[in-house]
């Protein structure tokens, strides 16, 4: 009876601290808005860390990498970092990005504790899944019983961003997806090479 007793009172003070944290929440979406510029809350922030904990099942987070670790592997994650993740996280994680600062929630400095003391398998959860009511999508091809090798090599790639080098974020730039202005800018300089146009094309990276 004691015990029972016990867990009801448990059970009622977590959900009025619930209610009580919606109604937080509500006032001051009431009193700011809705924009996405704004930074979330620690209430907000702790509250979405622990529902992403709990969406993830746990025999995720005890997965291990199946992929050794290596000089290849980490080029071949940079690449595809850069190609795919950068855009919102940017080449060195930190997510200071044009987009990265527009989302709400901000993608997440990778480069941090709250991230790096993930496990291997939460990672590659996120990553692999994407998480819902974010701008974080589901990578990777969606095979049923088998392993994405590309998620979990840009796990080796995360683990090494709070050790990253200004050299590597350097190359990586060159593997970033263009712009609409950058490709049309591309396709002046080739023309003015071929001798098809008379003047240069002026350079659009000041507006970068």
């Amino acid at each position: 009876m004691v015990t029972k007793t016990k867990t009801g009172v448990i059970i009622g003070a977590f959900v009025i601290a619930i209610i009580a944290i919606g109604l937080l929440l509500t006032w001051r979406m009431v009193g700011h808005g809705f924009s996405t510029r704004d930074e979330p809350t620690p209430i907000e922030t702790f509250l979405a860390r622990w529902v992403r904990s709990l969406a993830t099942p746990r025999a995720a987070r005890d997965e291990r990498n199946p992929v050794m670790g290596s000089e290849e592997v980490l080029s071949e994650a940079m690449a595809h970092f850069a190609d795919h993740c950068a855009t919102c996280h940017a080449n060195d994680g930190s997510g200071d990005t044009a987009i990265g600062k527009g989302l709400y929630p901000k993608p997440p400095d990778l480069r941090k504790s709250d991230t790096q003391k993930l496990t291997d398998g939460e990672l590659y959860y996120i990553i692999h899944n994407g998480v819902r009511l974010t701008g974080m999508p589901a990578f990777g091809e969606d095979v049923s019983g088998k392993s994405d090798i590309d998620s979990w090599k840009l796990v080796h790639f995360i683990r090494h961003l709070p050790n990253i080098t200004p050299e590597e974020v350097n190359k990586m730039e060159s593997m970033n997806p263009k712009s609409p202005a950058e490709l049309k800018e591309e396709e002046a300089i080739e023309r003015f090479l071929r001798g098809e146009d008379v003047e240069p094309p002026e350079s659009t990276h000041k507006h970068h």
